[in-house]
């Protein structure tokens, strides 16, 4: 029987193309990497026009990108038993770099987010993004699923610790990311359904409470959230400008590089947070559609390599990368257009930023390992 599945996998080794014998070689996912590079080379041409036909953004970009799939294809050679042993030293390093950094990190734009090494700003933050789910889904790998009242317990502390660290910051929109990361985690655990409504209200009263500890500019993002025409020179300015572009663009948008409200620079940040509205002023509703399907496609081919899994860790980790992948999308979309607030979240593989690119395609690499590796998790 061995003998006979070791055959059939040799033949069809056999009937595979160049590329393909290669892609199976560097442990990456052809299905997956298309969608990715698509993304990326679409957003680099809307960079391109976002920048005011800045081509050193774009090269900048581009080598941002470069340096993501370099960690794409190191962390997809890696054995997922390594990175399971290694989650809680990752962990730990994570929660020593984010103490360093609110004690004495680099200050820009009024935020105290980075550690200046002198030949790079490295934002600690993002590599909490993968050490979170990364350790819970370790601290669950060999527990009783659904988890109990305790483990529970230990699972939201090993969240919230990093998130309340990154809060502080302030950086609002990254501490919920790196909750809705390892939260994903609990829910692909198989948390019941009473204990994540009650987790809900518990959350509605923490925002309540956390209200009167958010800094004035975060309270000001939710009210101009709530009505952007109270203040439409101010802080209700970036919203209003942005649906403007978005809904100027019609179905078929104005063309590349003759959106108004970008090119005369009405939009802000709209390099970075604000690009899904260039991409909506300048290609329309059907260039939108267009990245919103390749976002879809990515993620299902994300959810189809992590339910190939046959390890609890790597179906735990690969959910939850693949789900917090939708989760950037989706907040990204809905603040630019107005149904979420602004919390500074960059669109995936499109906004020009360098720590969150890499981030994003560390992830990835991740879990094209997860599955490749797949016959060999455990042992």
């Amino acid at each position: 029987m061995i003998y006979e599945e070791i055959s059939a996998e040799s033949r069809a080794r056999r009937t595979l193309t160049g590329t393909a014998r290669m892609l199976l070689a560097l442990k990456l996912d052809g299905p997956l990497l298309i969608g990715l590079a698509l993304v990326a080379i679409y957003g680099l041409f809307v960079l391109y026009s976002a920048s005011g036909q800045s081509i050193a953004t774009v090269i900048r970009g581009a080598i941002r990108l470069g340096i993501g799939a370099v960690a794409m294809l190191v962390l997809a050679q890696v054995n997922p038993n390594f990175l399971r042993r290694t989650a809680p030293a990752l962990y730990a390093l994570g929660i020593v770099l984010l103490i360093i950094v609110d004690v004495t990190g680099y200050v820009g734009k009024g935020a105290q987010r980075w550690l200046d090494l002198g030949f790079i700003r490295f934002q600690p933050s993002e590599l909490m993004k993968l050490a979170v789910p990364m350790t819970c889904a370790w601290f669950l790998h060999e527990r009783p699923l659904p988890p109990s009242p305790l483990t529970l317990l230990v699972t939201a502390a090993l969240i919230l610790v990093p998130a309340g660290l990154v809060v502080v910051q302030p950086d609002l929109g990254t501490g919920v990311l790196i909750t809705i990361a390892g939260g994903l985690v609990l829910v692909m655990a198989g948390l019941q359904m009473r204990i994540m409504a009650a987790l809900a209200v518990l959350g509605v009263i923490g925002a309540w409470v956390g209200w009167h500890f958010l800094h004035d500019y975060q309270r000001q993002r939710v009210l101009t959230f709530l009505d952007p025409q109270s203040d439409p020179l101010g802080a209700g300015y970036h919203i209003i400008q942005s649906q403007i572009a978005i809904g100027s663009g019609g179905v078929f948008g104005k063309g590349w590089m003759n959106g108004s409200q970008a090119q005369l620079e009405f939009l802000p940040e709209r390099q970075t947070d604000f690009i899904f509205a260039v991409m909506g002023e300048e290609f329309g509703l059907l260039g939108l559609a267009i990245l919103l399907l390749l976002y879809l496609f990515i993620v299902g081919r994300a959810l189809f390599l992590a339910m190939q899994t046959q390890d609890t860790f790597a179906r735990l980790l690969g959910g939850s990368l693949a789900l917090t992948f939708f989760v950037y999308v989706f907040i990204n979309a809905g603040m630019v257009s107005g149904l979420l607030p602004v919390v500074g979240v960059p669109l995936p593989l499109v906004s020009y930023g360098g720590t969150s690119m890499v981030t994003l395609l560390a992830g990835f690499g991740i879990l094209m390992s997860l599955y490749s590796h797949r016959k060999l998790v455990g042992s």
